[in-house]
């Protein structure tokens, strides 16, 4: 745990914002003191609702290292992460996540992801967006034959 890696994380936060690319949220990969990537939120700049400034931080950081999991590595973010956020936290294999801001604070200033939590806790059919399974037998086909794919890459 550094402290100065949490406060350039939020130096990313309060520039991106000023910057008017996105939010006021900032964050870094870290491996071994080094900095690997940092990034600011730049979802209106983009206009990617998955611009984030964790998800652009892992793809700049996996970019780096040329590998698509960071062990080793620790993400720092001027708040706790989005469920997107976090779900890609836990597949890029990171160690360990420290946040400034909670997403209660987050919820005080209009970013309110505990609609999304509350929706992951639903069943599919139940969800605000409607959710259809179609054609389970046909991509099971698909799967099956992963599953034999001697050369298959696991992630």
């Amino acid at each position: 745990m550094n402290p100065e890696f949490m406060a350039e994380a939020i130096r990313l936060a309060s520039q991106g914002m000023d910057d008017d690319l996105g939010g006021p949220f900032g964050a870094l990969i870290v491996r071994d003191g080094e900095i690997l990537a940092h990034a600011c939120n730049g979802v209106v700049e983009a206009c990617d609702p998955t611009a984030h400034a964790e998800i652009q931080a892992i793809r700049m950081a996996c970019k780096h290292i040329n590998h698509f999991h960071l062990e080793g590595c620790v993400l720092y973010c001027s708040c706790e992460p989005c469920p997107m956020c976090l779900g890609a936290a836990y597949w890029a294999h990171l160690d360990g996540i420290y946040y400034a801001a909670s997403r209660e604070d987050a919820a005080n200033i209009g970013f309110a992801d505990a609609a999304i939590y509350d929706e992951l806790c639903l069943e599919p059919s139940r969800r605000r967006i409607p959710m259809i399974q179609l054609m389970r037998e046909e991509i099971l086909h698909v799967f099956q034959r992963w599953m034999e794919k001697s050369d298959r890459i696991l992630y």
